[in-house]
């Protein structure tokens, strides 16, 4: 690199407002020409000269003691005025101090504070839109409770799916927290910044899913909007977009989401252009997609798309050493919503919790704990208020096991419908046939309990 001549550095301190140089007495040993009309004076009769005489106004004396550059305001004849101090080094040996202006009016300064104004109402605005964004990522991965084996190498997995931007796919039964996965990847990775937006496959009927995903033109369709409309791929741009229940992905709709993941372009409904998309994709499902493949339900070229990494959400009956943990949490949880007091739940009433199978997972124990909540009297949850809180539960587990075994002699699909249909009825009366809270503690969407229960001849 060329060396700058001693000249070239004089011409560069000539460009800057308000130079001036003192040693550590005080004494004026450099000013530049603009600084010297500041004062009224020739260059000539300044050095040498204490700052005071010079400049009464001055804070530089003060300045001799800092150790590290710091702001000043000053009052003069223009007004107030702010200056950048910096103290002069030999070696290790602090030899003076230099101060140049940021502004030497107050019309300037006036002038810095509406433009300062103008970047903070800016910066709230930015700060505002991400707090808002960030609702659309309510986890992370310390929402993942449990320090058994089995979550802890669903932890490690996350990490290892936040380094990367390839597809993922979240496989688990219905209620072990496969949407809380899909956040904490996306809170993890160089994304997160940007929005995570959801979408359940099983939510739309078929001649919507379409127009939910890619979007539409005006006027696609009877109904559309005229000024059309953007589709879950575009308002995930630069972030993520978590597809729940892909095993219900209509097959019409499956070649274009193909389509999209090699691309990454989409075409709106009535649409004739491309749209680049930036989009992390992580799907989910409750079921064996490589089944659903054999059964022509679902296409193997898409499978493999999506399966660059896997993750396998466990049951709760295969971490049943986490309970105590996934229960105390949600009793603080609970406490806040429903402004209770509850401190814990007694050991006998975790031994007691643990014995069962849950078919519903974590999403049905946080089921179970929010009714026990309501029944118990005191600062304790016991066995009792448990077993109030799931009357009929058990035996219902029980039911279903006696029925999958007398299905072995059945078909396959057939002892799936029976543990389907027990599984449903049981939640039903547990959750006093209320359907949005059964659908809630299924996972699934209130429009595919309908189904479900219609296919099964379930009636309430």
């Amino acid at each position: 690199m060329k060396k700058i001549p001693y000249e070239e550095i004089k011409n560069y301190l000539e460009s800057i407002p308000g130079v001036v140089v003192i040693d550590m007495k005080g004494n004026v040993v450099y000013v530049n020409e603009q600084c010297a009309g500041y004062f009224g004076m020739s260059r000539d009769s300044i050095y040498g000269k204490n700052i005071k005489e010079v400049f009464p106004q001055t804070k530089m004396i003060e300045g001799l003691k800092l150790d590290e550059p710091g702001l000043r305001f000053y009052n003069s004849y223009l007004g107030i005025g702010i200056s950048v101090q910096v103290p002069v080094y030999e070696g290790n040996k602090k030899i003076g101090l230099l101060e140049y202006d940021v502004t030497q009016s107050s019309e300037k300064l006036y002038d810095l504070s509406r433009d300062y104004g103008n970047f903070l109402d800016q910066e709230l605005l930015n700060l505002e839109k991400e707090i808002i964004e960030k609702r659309d990522s309510r986890y992370s991965i310390s929402s993942i409770i449990g320090g058994s084996e089995a979550i802890l190498e669903v932890k490690k997995k996350i990490i290892t799916a936040a380094k990367s931007n390839s597809t993922v796919i979240i496989k688990g039964e219905t209620g072990t927290g496969k949407e809380l996965v899909a956040h904490a990847i996306h809170n993890l990775s160089g994304r997160r910044r940007n929005r995570i937006v959801k979408i359940n496959a099983t939510a739309f009927p078929e001649t919507l899913i379409e127009s939910e995903l890619f979007g539409y033109e005006g006027g696609a369709f009877t109904g559309a909007k005229r000024t059309g409309k953007k589709g879950k791929f575009e308002m995930a741009d630069k972030g993520t977009l978590f597809i729940d229940e892909i095993n219900n992905m209509p097959m019409s709709v499956q070649p274009k989401l193909l389509r999209v993941l090699q691309e990454r372009e989409i075409e709106r409904i009535g649409g004739n252009k491309d749209i680049s998309v930036d989009v992390r994709v992580i799907a989910a499902t409750n079921e064996d997609l490589q089944e659903l493949i054999y059964e022509n339900r679902f296409r193997e070229d898409l499978y493999y798309r999506l399966n660059v990494i896997e993750i396998e959400v466990p049951t709760l009956r295969a971490r049943l050493e986490d309970i105590e943990d996934l229960v105390t949490e949600k009793i603080k949880e609970l406490n806040i919503e429903l402004g209770a007091d509850v401190e814990r739940a007694t050991a006998p009433a975790v031994n007691f919790l643990k014995k069962y199978n849950w078919p519903g997972n974590v999403r049905q124990l946080h089921n179970v704990v929010e009714r026990a909540m309501n029944f118990s009297k005191g600062k304790e949850l016991t066995k009792e208020d448990f077993q109030v809180a799931m009357t009929g539960t058990c035996a219902a587990g029980e039911k279903t096991k006696t029925k999958m075994i007398q299905s072995s002699r059945c078909s396959i699909e057939e002892a799936r419908n029976n543990a389907e249909k027990q599984l449903i009825e049981d939640t039903l009366k547990m959750c006093g046939n209320n359907k949005t809270k059964t659908a809630e503690c299924l996972d699934i969407a209130r429009p595919l309990l309908y189904q479900k229960m219609k296919r099964l001849g379930i009636k309430t």
